[in-house]
């Protein structure tokens, strides 16, 4: 028997309002982090962050809308069909464009086993943030 799965993103699993899809843990995936960012119109409160603790880096890839990543302060533009690779030590953040932003995040350390987050497991939010206004559902 063939070993895949298939799921649209709209069957998998969301938090904060539907802003964190959690594709990784919906597909069965252990060992890279994978999630799917929706960002509203102009949204700006992307968590600024870093992975130098954790040595982990990032792929960024735009699937809808546009916006920009600011690494280490300069800005990088997101847009379909651009791939964004961040190492571990700079700053980060992601800002959503006028139409809105949804973008594959993908996060592994290389050369170690993928450990996976909490928050990215399924149902591990028992009250989401509504990625649109902060508060809660």
């Amino acid at each position: 028997m063939s070993d895949y799965t298939v799921k649209h993103v709209k069957d998998m699993e969301a938090a904060y309002g539907g802003g964190f899809v959690k594709a990784r843990a919906s597909l069965g995936v252990t060992s890279f982090g994978m999630q799917v960012i929706r960002m509203p119109a102009d949204y700006g409160d992307y968590p600024l962050h870093d992975h130098a603790e954790s040595g982990q880096e990032e792929v960024f890839l735009a699937l809808k809308g546009s916006g920009w990543i600011e690494i280490d302060g300069e800005r990088v533009e997101l847009e379909p069909d651009v791939f964004v690779r961040v190492g571990p030590a700079p700053k980060r953040k992601v800002f959503a464009g006028p139409q809105g932003l949804e973008m594959l995040a993908l996060g592994a350390t290389p050369g170690s086993v993928y450990e996976v987050v909490g928050m990215t497991e399924l149902e591990s939010l028992s009250v989401p943030v509504d990625a649109l206004d902060g508060t809660s559902n």
